[in-house]
């Protein structure tokens, strides 16, 4: 059975990832706990938790909100991810991580055409949170997932998927194909520069005007 933190903290979570939380929308204690059926001790734990992961600010005697992003904020965490995940995909690469890992990333990305094929873009944006999690994981770099995490979430906040288009959705797909053949080859330049590519990418769809 999960700790009642727990249930609080991954409700919560998917509540900002899928949007149904919009950013800057108030996040109310007693609303939450009576809606989840806890009690109001584990939500504030849960705000707490999801504060530090940098997607809610808690706000002296006023309460939580989910965090807005500036575009200020969105340029330094593209920065940092640009600095970081290709790295991290080059590890990937050297580890030469065996064929359960692989076919696990395999796997990440044929759920992720299917939910792109389906429209289903909050499926995309949650597969696609895995993956990048999975690729570092598979660096064998302890200290990154932590340094990663909050980056890694302020694009799904603001919907980076619903801006993307055909052509910008199907380059992403085959981007993380791409990305899986060279780690796969244990080629980490090639990891690297892919990871690079994905990441500008996204760049540029989010702060388009």
């Amino acid at each position: 059975m999960p700790r009642a933190t727990d249930t609080a903290y991954e409700a919560v979570r998917q509540m900002i990832l899928s949007g149904e939380a919009a950013a800057g929308s108030r996040l109310g204690e007693a609303e939450l706990a009576e809606s989840l059926g806890l009690s109001r001790t584990p939500v504030r734990e849960a705000l707490q938790r999801l504060g530090s992961d940098g997607l809610v600010e808690v706000l002296p005697h006023r309460g939580a909100r989910v965090v807005q992003w500036t575009s200020a904020d969105l340029e330094e965490i593209f920065e940092l991810r640009s600095l970081l995940e290709p790295y991290a995909a080059a590890r990937a690469a050297r580890q030469r991580p065996d064929e359960t890992v692989l076919a696990d990333l395999r796997d990440l990305c044929a759920e992720m055409e299917r939910a792109a094929a389906d429209g289903d873009l909050t499926r995309v944006a949650r597969l696609n949170s895995r993956f990048h999690a999975a690729v570092i994981e598979a660096s064998g770099n302890r200290r990154l997932p932590a340094m990663l995490t909050s980056v890694m979430h302020a694009p799904l906040i603001i919907g980076t998927f619903r801006r993307y288009g055909a052509d910008a959705l199907a380059r992403s797909m085959n981007h993380h194909r791409e990305l899986v053949a060279a780690i796969a080859a244990g080629d980490p330049a090639w990891a690297e520069s892919v990871m690079r590519s994905h990441i500008r990418a996204a760049a540029a769809e989010l702060t388009a005007d």
